[in-house]
């Protein structure tokens, strides 16, 4: 910890999805913490697969604004995290700009619903493309230039409850996420070597765009069978009212406080791990 008191203070984080929702939460938790950042999202549509409206550049350009109210610099670009060039490119221009690189939150990731055998190819593909690959791929831009900055890091994978559990619905999305759960543990192993930590983040009901529509209550009321899967947390926080706070979603703003704490030297004995941000939920 710097003098003044910032954890990260002269650190560099770069963030995908960090349009709005999640990403916009951890973009601005870190620079709260001291960080410059690098944030980027696809700012359009993804795929007519995807059952809500897009992040627009409107929307990351709220960040960037809300990145330098806290005093930080930002590169903000639309990239998609399926487009190999433009990630490298985004990566060293953010290293040039910055000088290093040293916390990356692989956010980026989109859902859709259908039981498998239901699902188009277009569905499949999109949310494999996005969330497992794209997130390859963003590992295989940043993963390097950490390296050779030669001060070790942080890479916080948002993963999900469904990479850890079976969700009915979604499969697709749960192989995506299960798949980050591997891809979390190999690279561990792999960058640990260079002082690179590595640990995924497992969410539960955050409320976004993502699951604010109206997509599941309707393949939730085609097939009520799969509402066990979807439990209410069972952490009440202090205050609430009731049940109230056992069914309310969590915010992105408490996920980011999680990401802040992988990012930061508090954690710094915490790699290969994969935790749960769920107020217990998957506990059921």
């Amino acid at each position: 910890m710097t003098a003044d008191g910032a954890p990260l203070e002269g650190r560099v984080a770069f963030v995908t999805g960090a349009a709005r929702g999640q990403g916009r939460a951890h973009a601005v938790r870190l620079a709260a913490e001291g960080a410059d950042i690098i944030a980027s999202d696809i700012c359009g549509p993804v795929s007519e697969t995807v059952p809500y409206a897009a992040a627009t550049p409107e929307d990351l350009e709220e960040t960037a604004r809300a990145v330098e109210a806290h005093g930080r610099k930002v590169l903000a670009r639309k990239v998609d995290v399926r487009d190999d060039a433009a990630l490298r490119a985004l990566v060293a221009d953010g290293v040039e700009q910055f000088g290093r690189l040293d916390i990356l939150v692989a956010n980026a990731g989109v859902l859709s619903w259908g039981r498998l055998w239901e699902l188009t190819d277009d569905q499949w593909n999109t949310v494999i493309d996005v969330n497992l690959t794209g997130t390859w791929r963003t590992v295989r831009a940043v993963v390097p230039a950490m390296i050779e900055a030669g001060n070790g890091g942080s890479v916080v994978i948002v993963s999900s409850s469904a990479g850890v559990k079976a969700t009915p619905g979604n499969g697709h999305y749960s192989a995506s996420k299960h798949g980050l759960t591997a891809l979390t543990n190999s690279l561990a192993l792999e960058a640990g070597e260079y002082g690179i930590r590595v640990n995924s983040i497992h969410p539960y009901s955050v409320a976004t765009p993502m699951i604010e529509n109206d997509s599941m209550m309707e393949i939730l009321g085609k097939h009520p069978s799969f509402l066990h899967s979807f439990a209410p947390m069972p952490y009440r926080r202090v205050g609430s009212d009731g049940d109230k706070g056992r069914a309310e979603f969590m915010s992105a703003e408490e996920v980011a406080d999680v990401v802040a704490w992988l990012a930061g030297d508090a954690s710094s004995t915490i790699s290969g791990s994969q935790i749960a941000v769920d107020r217990g939920v998957m506990k059921y």
